[in-house]
Parts: C-alpha cells; sequence; structure tokens
C-alpha cells in the first residue's frame, strides 16, 4: 500500500473519530492503533502502553500544571479590575487613549495565566462594558480585545509552548525567554495600529478623561506592582540560570497564593476551584499529548514523517517558501482545530522535515506559536471569536471581519521574525548556561 493511500486512510479515521464525538486525546490513540495494527508488525498494545507511560512520567512536563493552577488562582482574584484602574491613567496622552488598556491589559495578564482564551475573557469582562459606556467605538474596542488576548499564547509562560517544548524535546526555559520579545514586538504593533487608526479618525475617540497628577496615578497602579514583580521574578530566575521552568512554577504558584490572600480574595473555596480547576485542564492536555506520543511513534514505524520529509526536499523549496507553507497549513488546520491539538498532531510529521530544512527548532517553536495565533481568530473555530461571540450580541462574521485587520498585523510580525530571526535567538543565548 502506497504512503498516500496509508496517509488518506489515517486522515478519514481522523475525521472519523473527531466527528463521532471521541476525545482528541482518544482519537490519536485510536489513529495510532489502527497505523499499528494494519501496517507495522509491531504490537500495538504493548508499544501504546509503554509510550503513553513515557510520555505521561516526564518531569519536563511537571512545569503545565503548576503554571495552571497559578493562572488559575489569579484569575481568581482583583486583577482584572486592579489592571484597568492601574493602566487607565498613563493611557489618557496616546492616541487612541483607552483602546490601548486592551493590549497592555492581555499582555500583563498573559504573562499569569499562559491562555489567549482565558485571556481574552478576564480582560475583556472588564474592558467591554467600560470602554463602550465611555464612547469608545465597538469596533475597535472588540478587534483589538480579540487579537492583542492571543498573546496569552506568545508572552511565558505560554501552556501551548510547553506542550511543544515537550512535543519537540526542545528546553521550555528557552523557549519562554525566545518568546519575550516576539510578544514584545506584537503588543506594539497592535498599540501601533490603534494610533494609526486614532489618527485618521479622530472624532471617534471620547474626548480624555480628568488627568490625574502623578501621585494619583502611581496610587491607582501600586496594585499592579505585585503582579509585575511576580511576572519579574517567574521570568528572571529562569533567564537568570538560576531556577529550571519547572521550578520558577513552583515559585509562581506560592507568589500567586500569597498574592490573593494579601488581597484578602483568597479562601478555601477559592483554592478549592482553582486547584480543580487546573486539575481538569491538564488532564485534558496530558491525554491529548499521551495520545499524540503514541501517534508519533506509529507514524514512526510506518515511515511517514521519513518519506514526506523526502517528498518535500525533493521539491526544491527554499526555506522561506517552506515557511510559507507552513503557515498557511497551519492557519487552514487552525479553522478547524485548537491550537494544542495542532501542534501535538502535527509535530511527530513534521519536526524531520523542519529538521532536514536546518530550521533552528527554537526558533521554529515562535514561528509555531505565532501561526497559532493566527488560528485563534480565524473562523469557524476560532477559540477567541467564540469568547468575544460569548460577551457580545454580534454574530461571528462580524468579529472576524472587525479582528482582521490584526490579523494581518500577526502576518506581518512573522515576515519580521523570518528577516529578523534574532528577535527570537537573541534572548536565549544571552542566558547563563
Amino acid at each position: 500500500m502506497g504512503d498516500l493511500a496509508v496517509t488518506a486512510l489515517l486522515i478519514v479515521a481522523l475525521f472519523a473519530l473527531l466527528g463521532s464525538g471521541v476525545w482528541i486525546g482518544l482519537t490519536l490513540s485510536g489513529v495510532a492503533w489502527i497505523g499499528m495494527q494494519l501496517f507495522t508488525n509491531r504490537p500495538a498494545g504493548d508499544a501504546m502502553a509503554v509510550t503513553i507511560w513515557g510520555s505521561a512520567s516526564s518531569w519536563t512536563l511537571t512545569a503545565l500544571p503548576l503554571f495552571l493552577w497559578m493562572g488559575e488562582i489569579l484569575f481568581r482574584t482583583r486583577l482584572s479590575e486592579d489592571m484597568f484602574r492601574g493602566l487607565a491613567p498613563w493611557m489618557n496622552r496616546l492616541p487612541g487613549r483607552l483602546l490601548h488598556t486592551n493590549v497592555l491589559g492581555c499582555a500583563i495578564f498573559a504573562a499569569v495565566s499562559g491562555s489567549s482564551a482565558a485571556t481574552c475573557a478576564t480582560i475583556g469582562k472588564m474592558t467591554l462594558p467600560e470602554l463602550g459606556r465611555r464612547g469608545y467605538p465597538e469596533n475597535m474596542v472588540i478587534g483589538t480585545l480579540a487579537g492583542s488576548g492571543t498573546l496569552g499564547l506568545l508572552i511565558p509562560p505560554s501552556i501551548i509552548m510547553i506542550v511543544y517544548g515537550v512535543t519537540a524535546e526542545v528546553s521550555i526555559a528557552q523557549l519562554f525567554i525566545a518568546g519575550v520579545l516576539p510578544g514584545i514586538l506584537l503588543a506594539l504593533l497592535f498599540m501601533g495600529y490603534i494610533i494609526v487608526w486614532s489618527l485618521l479618525n479622530p472624532a471617534r475617540i471620547p474626548p480624555p478623561d480628568r488627568e490625574l497628577p502623578l501621585l494619583e496615578k502611581l496610587r491607582a497602579s501600586r496594585s499592579l506592582i505585585p503582579v509585575v514583580l511576580l511576572i519579574a521574578a517567574v521570568l528572571g530566575s529562569i533567564y537568570a540560570g538560576v531556577a529550571t521552568a519547572t521550578e520558577a512554577a513552583a515559585l509562581g504558584v506560592v507568589g500567586a497564593l500569597v498574592l490573593s490572600a494579601v488581597q484578602g480574595s483568597m479562601s478555601w473555596k477559592t483554592f478549592r476551584e482553582s486547584l480543580f480547576g487546573a486539575t481538569r485542564l491538564y488532564c485534558m492536555i496530558a491525554l491529548i499529548l499521551s495520545g499524540a506520543a503514541f501517534l508519533t511513534l506509529a507514524m514512526g514505524y510506518i515511515g511517514l514523517p521519513r518519506h514526506l520529509a523526502e517528498w518535500i526536499s525533493s521539491l526544491g523549496l527554499t526555506k522561506f517558501w517552506l515557511i510559507v507553507a507552513l503557515a498557511a497549513f497551519y492557519i487552514l488546520l487552525g479553522c478547524f482545530l485548537d491550537g494544542i491539538s495542532m501542534v501535538v498532531l502535527t509535530m511527530g510529521v513534521l519536526l524531520p522535515t523542519v529538521q532536514k530544512a536546518g530550521i533552528d527548532l527554537l526558533w521554529f517553536g515562535i514561528f509555531i506559536v505565532l501561526v497559532v495565533e493566527m488560528a485563534q481568530i480565524t473562523p469557524p473555530v476560532g477559540f477567541n471569536l467564540f469568547v468575544i461571540q460569548g460577551m457580545t450580541r454580534h454574530q461571528l462574521p462580524w468579529i472576524a471581519k472587525v479582528t482582521f485587520p490584526t490579523f494581518v498585523l500577526m502576518v506581518v510580525a512573522v515576515l519580521l521574525v523570518y528577516l529578523f530571526p534574532e528577535i527570537v535567538t537573541w534572548l536565549p543565548s544571552q542566558m547563563r548556561r
């Protein structure tokens, strides 16, 4: 049976299982088992048991539930409210004024949540009613919120970076640090777009709030200082080489518990809900990762990744056109799958191709995160679009339309990262070994 026939059969099996409502993790395991049983002589059951146990017991993976718990704790504090009150007084002088709170609020919350949907939902709960009440144009409020929410994937600690690091066997600490400058770059592009739009449409921006003296601004922002210090401690410990990603995650959890206790938002109920929320989310991700590990093994036995790499090599694509093709592939895939599923589903097949093309796996990880970010705002399965639809009365096509400029800016970010790879690689190269 030829490679195309095998691939077609496995893809049909994949979509048949997904379409019947089977969980993604179990679907991946099912497709792998079918491939092993039909096209190899290996005992599928033994291989599945060993592979799933090996992937689930990885020490590197320990950082994932800890960062999830840290995000869940801070999600249940007054962080989003404090964030708006703390940022708003500083935005009055910028063109676009309080629209920038969407971008900066998402950037700060991204550094404690690691999730795009959580970032979008949490900041949206605060900024949508506040900016609507003040008369800011709805298309810009919603468009910038949906785009900025994707920063939850890029700014560390990012859940998807941990998933990629485990799958591709790349240092999670280096991935975190590599995401800092691209995250800042993307946030600046979003803010630049707001500034340009507001200068072209000055009549649609409400008048500024009363200008506060410096001491009052500082007083309004004082609640943000502990959060910023917590982020700095987590990322700084990784950058300085003092702590691994797992140790930094433990530090983040302790800091989040202390911060929420000091704020007065920590109770036994909050503690229990945050722990259960993180556990549920981790179990879902761990099941997907286990299924993906078994699928990767099965694909290796069948030989599909090697054959794909050879076929792509035979096309004679330059590195640029390979990156363009992969970006288009992931954007298309993102119309139907969530980010984590996209990464774990494709890594086993694509990594040999990427390595053969001489692409740095650290750089490729950030590239993957950027294109998965785009997928978060592409219909019909754009998770950020669904989140905003749930918070507003607007239909998905309209939300996708007003979000399109931020999609274009992400394409620009990918081009900049390709043309200047040092944006990704410089900070990790400065880390203490």
